[in-house]
């Protein structure tokens, strides 16, 4: 029985593989599934709880599944109650592949830096300048010559429609709204491109390092094996979270979401790819032994090729299986960032400043629909990486398929 029959009778690696297709693709597709567009705001709306959806108007009349527009009314200073205000004249139809706001699918935007000219103080002020004016006041960054524009890669497709919402004036908010009256569950699609997507980026980085820096000390050994690995123990010893909390915090002031995006993954990289490639150089310390790589030798071929043709692919089952338990920890460290305010911030959504409200006791008790749900996404995807990591393991153990 080979490795991918074992895998399809793992039931937990099945259920992990699924889940985690549903979230990819949720959050590739996040324009067209999310209702509402994450930025925008309701009027009256904020701190809604989750839309009550009716299948009968108020005369009796069955109409199919439909809600009322609801604004938050006046807080009651006796008793601290807010009442909601319904308008009951108004039922919207809930349905699928309704027309909303306008969005562009598959547009892909990164921010590259470019040089700004400093600009130089005039010498001798307009004879028009009274001589007591202030100058003008100066920009957090404006000392630094690099700006960071968003450059459009892929434009994406124009598109209105979204897999669900309502026909009407009324707002189906499946998760209710937050403080700044925005929709919940649009903010959650969109929260999850970045919560899952750091983990993917952040392996294609620390992967490839730690690969060829294991299999170089593995190969040559010598005084290069005992410096690399020298200095893969002094990473080891770091403690990653307090080390992302430490450069986090000494970050520009001035920096987007997708600059601290970037930096997050770069330093989360920085610190895991230690692990793997000190476990990298002790498989390549027995591979470099076997008569395939002896024989790559001995008909002249060079280190860099035998490390890359020959050595490095018969580490694969490991790299495969130990990146599926290493996105995990990439998703926890940007969610425990964004939840401590250092990491991804408002108003762009990730699932860690989402679960950031958890701080205040008051959304806590009184709207805990803005907290659970960022909460156990973050805890189902680590959970399904998890399951699926322990399903490869098993299927693919040379010991396993042996036997």
């Amino acid at each position: 029985m080979n490795g991918w029959q074992r895998l399809q009778q793992s039931t937990f690696a099945k259920v992990g593989a699924l889940i985690l297709v549903v979230l990819y693709l949720g959050a590739t597709f996040a324009e067209g599934i999310a209702p509402y567009d994450p930025y925008s705001s309701q009027t009256d709306g904020a701190l809604l709880p989750p839309t009550q959806i009716y299948w009968q108007t108020r005369d009796g009349q069955f109409i199919g599944p439909h809600v009322y527009p609801t604004i938050q009314g006046a807080i009651d200073m006796t008793t601290g109650d807010r009442a909601l205000i319904v308008d009951w004249t108004k039922p919207s139809p809930i349905g699928l592949f309704v027309s909303g706001s306008a969005y562009r699918l598959f547009q892909i935007r990164i921010p590259f830096p470019h040089w700004r000219s400093p600009t130089l103080p005039l010498v001798n002020p307009p004879l028009n300048q009274p001589v007591n004016q202030p100058d003008p006041p100066t920009s957090p960054t404006a000392s630094s010559p690099w700006e960071w524009d968003e450059v459009e890669i892929i434009p994406g497709i124009p598109s209105t429609i979204h897999l669900m919402g309502t026909v009407g004036e009324a707002k189906w908010n499946l998760l209710g709204t937050d403080e700044q009256a925005r929709d919940q569950l649009s903010r959650l699609i969109y929260g999850s491109r970045i919560s899952l997507g750091i983990g993917l980026i952040g392996i294609m980085i620390t992967f490839p390092l730690g690969m060829v820096i294991g299999g170089i000390s593995g190969y040559f050994g010598g005084w290069l094996d005992a410096g690399l690995m020298r200095f893969v123990e002094v990473l080891m010893t770091i403690p990653g979270i307090y080390l992302l909390v430490a450069l986090a915090a000494v970050l520009p002031s001035g920096l987007s979401s997708t600059q601290r995006f970037l930096l997050i993954v770069f330093i989360t990289s920085f610190v895991n790819w230690a692990g793997l490639a000190r476990v990298i150089r002790g498989q390549v310390l027995s591979i470099k032994e076997r008569e395939f790589v002896q024989a790559a030798q001995g008909m002249g071929g060079s280190p860099v090729y035998i490390i890359i043709r020959h050595v490095l692919p018969q580490t694969m089952t490991y790299v495969i299986i130990s990146a599926t338990l290493t996105i995990p920890s990439f998703i926890v460290a940007e969610s425990v960032l964004s939840l401590i305010g250092l990491g991804i911030q408002q108003p762009d959504p990730s699932w860690g400043n989402l679960l950031s409200l958890a701080t205040n006791a008051s959304i806590l008790v009184l709207q805990p629909w803005l907290v659970w749900p960022p909460a156990l996404l973050i805890i189902v995807t680590v959970l399904s990486f998890n399951l699926l990591g322990d399903g490869l393991r098993d299927a693919l153990d040379p010991r396993t398929l042996e036997q």
